[in-house]
């Protein structure tokens, strides 16, 4: 059953605009699990904010049960708190006391069981409740639990006689649905046994990001690009989630799960549903997912040996500090994982979709943990048009356009392409149309959990997955589960080191195909380097645009000692080492490290060679570059001028930067 409000809606508007949003359906939710982590870190801050948006029915009432002791006026205490409750969780700028007690007075509990008795207790106090706020017989569960609990919690709901009355009863299911093709078929058949598919609604709190969402605006709307959207025009897609985080602390929890099931499966697999699907008859919930499901079905299942050529896996080992000492201990180091564990915390794959308008693109998926930052990207790249077009210029090679869509932190869309540098001559740059949520929208204060529960309350499964889109996506993933585990990896493992990009197979996976991951610099990584920490957001996005990708093989001398200086480095991938006129090792640099700084404030002699200890892939920030920047945007050259003098001891005027003079006194 869906509605014929498309969710959409709810989450690209700006806050001006909630009043004209319908508000949320009367309903009793009523959150099994209650006691737990969920309840009080995103479930009360989605509702809060649905609160003071104005979205939340005021026929609405919050029903928490588990198996915790504890009466309705603790329940809002701890929901409340300023320690570890909404106080503490929740996202807006300011804290709305009265909106928090409003809040608060819809809220009730009652301990419970999962039992035929003990729900059917349950059942009372929510026809009670009913009563008192007028929710004409609507109930909507959420299952805040493990899912080992959902096939019981499905049939004990049905058996204490939750199905019958007036009124709607939805159920919303957390993620992972399932650990693998088997227990997905299984757990489905289960809950299916009590309940109708459109009763349903299994959460990806992914798919209530903004930019996720805007994927189907930007695909359906926008005719400038859909007659684009196809292998004759697009060279291949890249999808990377990379965390800089570890398993934080949850080893428990991640060693039976990966980065396969935890990442890949839902989030990163409904994301390219979203980018890659055809056109629906219509923005109706099921139209939309009839596509989405088309799309994960068109995606090849691999055989054993293409999960060999096509699948990279890989597990972070420990870093070291200067003296070769652990500084943070590797994957199987951490607490609650097996010394000998296989889990994956990184994985890529390249991806094949078997239909008419993608055969023959390759589409590349990567996400792993204590990688080198943070970001999630979706990056489309066209293909280049031919070289031979430049025949008599001073162009010697011509870059892709890009689209890149860009999930978190940064949330916004940016268009890559060629534009002319003034002067006399043809001398192309790339420049970078950018479209960023918080510049033409009020910055979002939505975690992605209110899009979700206002969604359901009003029958829109929009952005929730149907049992066929999960069965079709662990089909896919099920050969790698299998590879994976008749090949354990043993020894192999740990195959990629802390603050990395990952392991060297991923790169070699792409670079057999004549591609290169397209690596998205973030201001927050900008930021890392002392010239350019603080920096304006303007003076940031202005130098990732000029810096230019280069490749260098193992040993090949990247700074010279003695030369003068004439750029900044940033290590994107592989490890250099600096050594002295003696050829003695001074120091070791790794991925996400920045060398060179200085040479972009003074022309002074480098003071050691840098040389690559294997392939290295790196971001080059020359001079000239740099004080175009400068020349561009003067008020900048004053503030670079400051960082020289207080955080490097050079002293030379905005006015010599502006001139693209870096001689100093």
């Amino acid at each position: 059953m869906s509605g014929t409000t498309p969710s959409i809606a709810l989450s690209v508007v700006s806050s001006d605009s909630l009043a004209a949003i319908a508000k949320s359906e009367p309903c009793v939710m009523v959150i099994i699990g209650a006691s737990g982590d969920l309840t009080k870190r995103l479930l009360m801050p989605a509702l809060y904010n649905l609160v003071c948006d104005g979205l939340l029915s005021e026929n609405f009432a919050v029903l928490g049960t588990s198996r915790t002791k504890m009466d309705s006026a603790e329940f809002r205490a701890s929901m409340a708190g300023k320690e570890e409750g909404l106080r503490a969780f929740h996202t807006r700028k300011e804290f709305d006391d009265e909106q928090c007690d409003r809040l608060m007075s819809r809220l009730h509990y009652e301990p419970s069981n999962i039992t035929v008795e003990d729900f059917t207790a349950l059942r009372k106090t929510v026809a009670r409740l009913d009563a008192e706020v007028g929710a004409q017989g609507n109930v909507l569960f959420y299952f805040a639990m493990a899912p080992r609990f959902f096939g019981s919690l499905c049939e004990t709901l049905a058996k204490a006689g939750f199905r019958e009355g007036p009124g709607w009863k939805r159920i919303i299911v957390e993620k992972p649905f399932g650990t693998d093709l088997e227990s997905a078929l299984k757990l489905n058949e289960e809950i299916l046994r009590y309940w109708d598919e459109s009763q349903i609604y299994r959460v990806d709190h992914y798919l209530g990001k903004e930019t996720v969402q805007n994927l189907l605006a930007f695909r359906f709307t926008n005719g400038m690009f859909e007659p684009l959207w196809n292998k004759d025009n697009i060279d291949n897609i890249q999808f990377n989630v990379c965390e800089a985080v570890d398993v934080q602390g949850r080893g428990g929890y991640y060693d039976s799960s990966g980065v396969l099931r935890d990442m890949m499966q839902n989030h990163m697999f409904q994301m390219l549903a979203y980018l890659c699907m055809e056109a629906p008859g219509s923005f109706e919930s099921n139209a939309i997912r009839n596509e989405k499901a088309k799309l994960l079905q068109a995606v090849r299942v691999y055989e054993p040996k293409e999960v060999e050529r096509y699948v990279v896996r890989g597990q972070y080992g420990p870093s070291h500090k200067a003296d070769g000492s652990v500084d943070k201990p590797g994957y199987r180091q951490e607490k609650d994982v097996a010394p000998g564990s296989d889990t994956e915390t990184f994985a890529a794959a390249r991806l094949h979709i078997d239909n008419l308008r993608w055969a023959g693109v390759p589409i590349y998926l990567r996400s792993g943990k204590a990688l080198w930052k943070r970001g999630t990207e979706i990056v489309v790249e066209f293909k280049k048009p031919p070289l031979a077009t430049m025949r008599g210029s001073a162009v010697t090679q011509l870059d892709a356009n890009r689209l890149v869509f860009h999930i978190q932190p940064t949330q916004g869309i940016g268009l890559m392409f060629q534009a002319k540098v003034p002067g006399p001559v043809l001398d192309l740059q790339q420049v970078d149309m950018t479209f960023n949520y918080g510049s033409a929208f009020k910055a979002s204060r939505y975690t992605g959990y209110e899009v979700m529960l206002y969604s359901c309350s009003r029958g829109d499964a929009t952005l929730f997955s149907r049992g066929d889109l999960v069965e079709a996506a662990w089909r896919v993933a099920q050969p790698l589960l299998d590879y994976w585990k008749s090949h354990p990896a043993g020894d192999s493992f740990p195959n990629y080191s802390r603050n990395s990009w990952g392991p060297k197979a991923a790169d070699e996976l792409v670079r057999r195909d004549g591609r290169r991951w397209f690596e998205v610099v973030t201001p927050e990584t900008l930021e890392r380097s002392p010239l350019f920490k603080g920096a304006d957001p303007m003076l940031l996005k202005a130098v990732i645009m000029a810096l230019r990708s280069v490749s260098i093989e193992a040993g090949e001398v990247i700074i010279e000692c003695g030369a003068v200086a004439q750029e900044m480095y940033l290590l994107c991938q592989g490890e250099v080492e600096v050594v002295d006129a003696a050829g003695k090792v001074l120091a070791q640099l790794k991925t996400g490290d920045f060398f060179g700084e200085v040479g972009l404030l003074a022309s002074v002699p480098r003071t050691g060679t840098v040389r690559a200890v294997g392939r290295c892939d790196l971001f080059v920030l020359e001079q000239h570059e740099f004080f175009r920047i400068l020349r561009d945007y003067p008020h900048f050259a004053e503030a670079m001028s400051a960082v020289a003098r207080e955080r490097y001891q050079i002293a030379i005027p905005a006015r010599q930067l502006m001139a693209g003079s870096n001689d100093h006194a």
